[in-house]
């Protein structure tokens, strides 16, 4: 995908791919400068076909969000039948068939917009672990693909990692979601803080009374974030090491989200939190000597298994353990 063989069109697809991260996450487009050129070609690839299916999904008109998912329902059977037309389902199908990416996860990743589409209720934990995976858990999978890992069993580490940062998003958009019609925060957790039945509410302004109790299951929702960031960082050193320092660089910048959630003691109805650039470049900083310190166990990677490579194990809902 990289370099002058590329055809015109090929060429000004890539760039608008390079542009999506760029315009819609500062945070992400800043740990992709940390990657090799075909991997953060390849990652931009994803991130922009990833960001087209969700603005598909929430920008569509009133009432036709649901012929929206089946329109890329059958982009996504296109891509994987060597038929995408779209110029970014065209530049995603490269990366899908240079870095071989099983179709499952794609497709999981439009299961858990059809839970958006369809107002899907969460009842409990579980039924948000399930949202985190297929919408986010799934984009580290594709990312071990696209990256190349040592070791298989990094692949859950990779889902955790996607889990975190999904549940940071959760905490951090309660009233953005609320704006939209959605509720992540789940009841049992809502009602061990005594607002169970919040989700009955939504079309209507966010109730006052339920503040409180928003603010405490966001702290909780945090806390497990947490176990989900822990549990993702010994699978970095699986990855090649510039991979392993951009991967690093962005979960610490996420993680960041959380901290500052913390500083508020869990009120997402204050504003969103923001990580400035010059904590994003100090945060870039810690993952670089963390990553140097790494070397270690990086060169016993190496001799262990060898080279980084694709992934020869995918994994499913199912297979990832819960914390």
């Amino acid at each position: 995908m990289t370099g002058a063989a590329l055809a015109l069109d090929e060429r000004a697809a890539l760039a608008e791919c390079r542009a999506s991260i760029a315009r819609h996450s500062r945070s992400f487009a800043l740990a992709s400068r940390l990657l090799p050129m075909t991997a953060r070609d390849h990652a931009a690839a994803v991130y922009a076909w990833c960001r087209h299916a969700d603005d598909a999904i929430d920008l569509a008109p009133a009432g036709t969000a649901a012929a929206a998912l089946t329109e890329l329902d059958r982009e996504l059977a296109d891509v994987y039948a060597g038929a995408a037309r779209p110029p970014v389902a065209r530049t995603f199908a490269a990366v899908v068939r240079a870095r071989a990416i099983p179709a499952v996860y794609p497709q999981a990743l439009l299961a858990g917009m059809a839970m958006d589409v369809e107002g899907a209720r969460y009842h409990t934990l579980e039924d948000l672990f399930a949202y985190c995976y297929r919408v986010a858990g799934v984009v580290g999978l594709i990312m071990s693909h696209v990256l190349g890992v040592r070791d298989d069993r990094a692949l859950t580490r990779a889902a955790h990692l996607g889990i975190a940062m999904q549940l940071t998003n959760v905490c951090r958009d309660v009233a953005e979601d609320w704006q939209l019609g959605r509720l992540y925060l789940p009841d049992e957790v809502l009602a061990r803080h005594g607002a169970g039945g919040l989700a009955d509410a939504l079309g209507r302004p966010l109730p006052a009374a339920a503040a409180p109790a928003i603010r405490a299951t966001v702290l909780d929702l945090l806390a497990l974030a947490d176990r989900y960031y822990r549990s993702a960082g010994p699978g970095l050193a699986a990855l090649p090491w510039r991979a392993g320092f951009a991967i690093r660089a962005a979960g610490r910048i996420y993680r960041a989200i959380g901290t500052g959630l913390r500083r508020r003691r869990g009120d997402a109805l204050a504003g969103r939190v923001i990580v400035s650039t010059p904590r994003k470049l100090g945060h870039v900083g810690v993952a670089a000597l963390l990553a140097a310190a790494e070397a270690p166990t990086r060169a016993w990677q190496r001799l262990r298994h060898g080279r980084p490579r694709v992934p020869t194990r995918t994994l499913e809902l199912a297979d990832v353990p819960r914390l």
